[in-house]
């Protein structure tokens, strides 16, 4: 029987064009790849090198050898599934956006590339997605099905709670038993602490931070006096956002983002910015085929 998507046809819309835009993004880059496995060994091609006693002779390179003179060797790795986990923030902070697109909207984008990316390279993908609890999560599979239905949740999943705590997501990382697995924990980590648990995450998985946030959240403009709403807590305050007033937020946003940084860093956790106005789908993709060496 066929598979009948659920879903609304703007969230099938959404998915469509991510799909065609991430497989143009591989399919480009493809190009000079020289990746060559042998068929039915499960190794992967790493390297050429000069041959040594030794070393099986079916991976000799005889044409690179005849160039060069000298007896060259394919060098192999083994091939391995992976495991990759999205913990996606789904908490009411994600609703925000000063342009056309959400927070919320652009996490959905990226996390739904990396999934593509991810069946790409024969990885297993599961996706966390969290607020002030582990609300949703799919087990790490394989296949279109998978990845298909790992992005409609994440275009059309209604969060259950409102706020913040992504210290939930980290304990739930910390209890899983997987071997050589990957997090890209992707949030605006607007959290007063997630300090808990990183040092064990950093320590068992391989974690790459994705932080998004919108433009102003980075840096206020200087409109005057303003009232605005904790979107997570409903609580209302006035703010002075004139020129000094502005700037004394954006330099505390700023620091913000510096200490932020400054704790990734301390546990080996990589971090990548993502706004929606730059080509960020382009810019992850790029990154995990690095990251990932495929």
């Amino acid at each position: 029987m066929a598979y009948k998507s659920v879903v609304s046809e703007e969230v099938s819309r959404k998915i469509r064009q991510i799909e065609i835009y991430t497989r143009r993004l591989l399919t480009g880059s493809m190009v000079g790849d020289t990746r060559s496995a042998i068929k039915g060994t499960g190794y992967e091609f790493d390297q050429i090198r000069e041959y040594v006693v030794g070393d099986d002779i079916r991976f000799i390179d005889w044409n690179a050898s005849a160039r060069m003179n000298t007896l060259l060797i394919k060098q192999y790795i083994e091939e391995r599934s992976r495991t990759i986990f999205l913990a996606v923030d789904v908490s009411k902070s994600g609703y925000f956006g000063s342009a056309t697109t959400t927070k919320r909207d652009v996490a959905a984008q990226l996390a739904s590339a990396l999934a593509l990316v991810a069946s790409f390279g024969s990885d297993r993908v599961g996706l966390i997605l969290f607020s002030d609890e582990v609300e949703y999560v799919l087990p790490p599979g394989q296949g279109s099905f998978h990845v298909r239905t790992l992005m409609e949740q994440l275009f059309s999943y209604e969060p259950k709670k409102d706020r913040t705590q992504i210290s939930s997501a980290l304990a739930y990382l910390a209890r899983l038993k997987v071997r050589d697995g990957i997090v890209f924990l992707i949030s605006d980590f607007i959290d007063a602490d997630f300090t808990s648990y990183l040092p064990v995450i950093a320590r068992k998985y391989d974690c790459i931070a994705v932080r998004c946030l919108d433009a102003r959240e980075m840096q206020l403009p200087a409109v005057g006096f303003l009232t605005i709403e904790d979107i997570e807590t409903g609580q209302e305050v006035v703010i002075d956002a004139r020129a000094k007033g502005s700037r004394i937020l954006s330099d505390y946003l700023a620091n913000r983002v510096a200490e932020q940084n400054k704790l990734f860093r301390k546990y080996g956790i990589d971090v990548l910015e993502v706004a929606e106005d730059r080509p960020f789908i382009a810019d992850m993709v790029r990154f995990f085929r690095r990251r990932m060496r495929y």
